[in-house]
This record gives C-alpha cells, structure tokens and sequence, in this order.
C-alpha cells in the first residue's frame, strides 16, 4: 500500500502537519490551534505567519466546516490505517473563568476550585489567555500576597508531580504556567513592588517548588520593568537569589537566578548589593563543580560584574580557589567564557593587584594561562585584554622562572 496523500488544505501553515482543531486568525487564514497558539503565544510572535500582518487582537476562531472535511477525510481513508481526528473540547469562556473565581473566594471551595483552574490552563493557550484576561492573574497574585508568612508541605500527585495544601502555593504555581504576557507582567507589580515583596518572601520560607516558581516568575517580571525598579531593588532581593543558588534546588531555579544577577547588575549599586549578599563566594563554588557550558558562561558574566565593584573583588581574592578557578575556566569552557574570566582577572590586575596578588597569579598558573590565550584560538577580545594584564605587570612577570619558556615568546613586549 502506498503512502496515502494528505490534501493541501488539511496542512497547517506553520508545522505541515494534518490539522487537528483548524481556527481561523483574523486574516482570514486557518491553522491548526496548537501550532498557531505556539506562534502567537509561546513563541510571542505578534503577525500572521503567511501574510506577515500585525495582530492587534490574535482572535481565534474555530473552522467547523474544515474540521468536519477532515474529519470525513479521516473516515473514508479508515482502511488505510487513517485515524478519524476527534471533535476538539470548545475553549473555556470568560463567564466560566469568572465563576471559577468567584467560589475560589470560598475557604471552603479554594483549593479544589484552584486545582480545576490549572487543569483549564494546561488545557490550551487560548484558555490561558481567558484565565489572564478575566481577572485571574490579579486573583492568584492576591493569594500569594496574602498568604505567604508560614511554610508549605507539598503531596504527589497525578499532573505535576505534587500537589500544594497551601493556597498562595498552588496560586504561585498557575501563574507562572500561564506564560504571561507582557502587560499581565507589568501589571503584577504595579503596585509599590508588593508583589515582587511577596516572592521575596516566597525565596525565604516556601518549600522548594515555590521557591523554584518564584524565581523563574521573578526573571520575567523584571525581564520588562522600568530602570527605576531595577535600581530600587532590596538587599532582600540578593540574599533571596544567593539562598537559591546556594541551595540548588533545580536546575531551571538556578539558571533563573543567575540571569537575574546578570540583568539587574548594571543598575544602581546591584553589584555592590549582591556582593555584601554573599553572592561572589557562592559563584565561586558553584564554579568549581560546574562542567555545562551555559552554567559556566552564566557564573563567569555574573562574576565579571561583580567585580568590577570593590567588595566584588576583595571576596573574589579572599576565597581561596577564587583566582586558581577563573584562571582554569580560561580556554576550557568557550571563547564566551574565556572572554569573561580575562575579564575578571583584568578587573583584579587594575584596581586589586597588591604585591601578594600578583605573586598569587603567578604562582597559580595565572600568568602561563594568560600566554596561552594570546598563542591560541581564544578570540579577539580575550588576546586584547590578556595581553593589557601582562604588559601591566611586566616587571614582576616578564623574567620569571615560574613560566615556560615556550611561552616566554608570547609575552607581549
């Protein structure tokens, strides 16, 4: 038997793949609701795929007629292995969400109503969107606000693997499913930072799956803040993040941490902030047991920034493998990571290279690292500034016995 042919028009756009639930976009062009919901939503893509126009109001509207077409299709192509397409569950409405919310205001009813809640978000994208769009982010962000000063004990259970008894936990964890949108972000905060006070509070006392939520919501929220709020974060803020990398509860829960230190850096006295946080000694250690390359580029960025404030680097220099696990990471990770450490050695050469520093870099292989990355493939901006560290400290370096002489011909004159 051949290989039965699907007619054009049962094929979605986007994915080439047989359309399972056909909706209509307001450009008139009709896709398969899963692939369209990834463009418009996962993927926040603002324009139809085929004719490139703008959607100010990504509707999606159900082709019946097609799907019916296909579902007969599938019917009279039966013999030939061809599965019939099951008639797609109609999305949740707005008055259905409203309800939901209104006996979620019960003590009574809340968990159970909350529970019911995630499953319509898992459901689809278009009922996430329903969910944001009737009051519910400004709902569940009341419960975590207001129920976020005692710890939480987490059950299994059968979709996500554990099942909140504590409210604020279970409203946590909807939230961040829900991929919000850039305006729901903005407006979780909107009010005096109470929110992000709230997850601050959530990195302190929740049990682990809050916490890991927390932080991840975190990392999008402030992805779309204003400069003002970045500057303005609290100290809280950085303990909150070194607490979570210390404790490494989940890959994604670190990551996110990380990338917040990296984005909130540059801002006001972040650094300076993160640094008295604890954050460098953390960083350190975590580098020494990282081997993945994103992880180490990430550590090796945040590590950069911070030094290039004092306390940064006096807690750099007063850890004792500090200096010895920068050095290693050169030309081990990435020419990304590599670029970054001789960066952070060029922080310590300029404004932290007593007489007892630069004997340290010499003696722990410092100095022959650096000869390296001007004899290898390490890339432009590594060479440039490896080589401003060695001309800086020529006199102590330049004529010692502890470097080869294979690399003595790198050295820059």
């Amino acid at each position: 038997m051949g290989e039965i042919e699907v007619p054009p028009f049962f094929l979605c756009p986007i994915s080439l793949e047989m359309m399972k639930d056909p909706v209509t976009i307001p450009t008139g062009i009709t896709y398969d609701r899963e692939s369209i919901e990834k463009w418009l939503f996962t993927n926040k893509n603002k324009n139809c795929p085929v004719t490139k126009q703008v959607l100010s109001n990504p509707d999606l509207t159900p082709n019946h007629t097609l799907r019916r077409v296909i579902q007969s299709w599938c019917t009279l192509n039966a013999s030939n292995g061809i599965e019939r397409v099951p008639t797609p569950k109609p999305p949740v409405t707005k008055s259905q969400i409203i309800k939901l919310l209104k006996d979620a205001k019960s003590p009574q009813m809340q968990i159970n109503c909350l529970k019911r809640l995630r499953s319509i978000a898992s459901t689809s994208e278009t009922n996430k969107r329903c969910i944001e769009s009737s009051g519910g982010v400004e709902f569940l962000a009341s419960l975590v606000k207001n129920n976020t000063t005692s710890t939480t004990s987490v059950e299994p259970c059968d979709h996500d693997g554990f099942e909140f008894t504590k409210p604020s936990d279970e409203a946590l964890s909807i939230l961040f499913s829900l991929q919000l949108s850039e305006s729901a972000l903005k407006s979780l905060n909107a009010k005096n930072g109470e929110f992000i006070d709230s997850l601050l509070n959530v990195l302190q006392v929740g049990c682990c799956e809050s916490r890991a939520y927390a932080v991840l919501l975190l990392n999008s929220i402030l992805e779309v803040e204003e400069p003002a709020q970045l500057v303005a974060l609290k100290p809280e803020f950085f303990v909150g993040l070194v607490q979570i990398l210390h404790d490494q509860i989940s890959p994604k829960a670190s990551k996110a941490a990380l990338q917040l230190l990296i984005n909130v850096g540059p801002w006001g006295r972040n650094k300076l902030k993160a640094a008295e946080a604890g954050a460098v000694k953390v960083l350190v250690d975590l580098l020494l047991d990282s081997c993945e390359k994103r992880a180490c580029e990430m550590i090796l960025t945040a590590l950069d920034q911070l030094c290039q404030c004092a306390d940064g680097r006096a807690e750099l220099l007063k850890h004792g493998a500090g200096l010895a696990v920068v050095s290693k990471k050169i030309l081990r990770v990435s020419k990304v990571g590599s670029e970054r450490a001789v960066r952070i050695l060029l922080s310590i050469s300029k404004y932290s290279a007593s007489p007892s520093v630069v004997q340290e870099m010499l003696q722990l292989g410092v100095v022959s690292k650096l000869c390296l990355v001007l004899q290898g493939d390490s890339g432009s901006k590594a060479k440039e500034k490896a080589r401003e560290i060695l001309k800086l400290h020529a006199r102590a370096w330049k004529n010692c016995s502890c470097i080869p002489m294979s690399l003595l011909s790198s050295y820059p004159s």
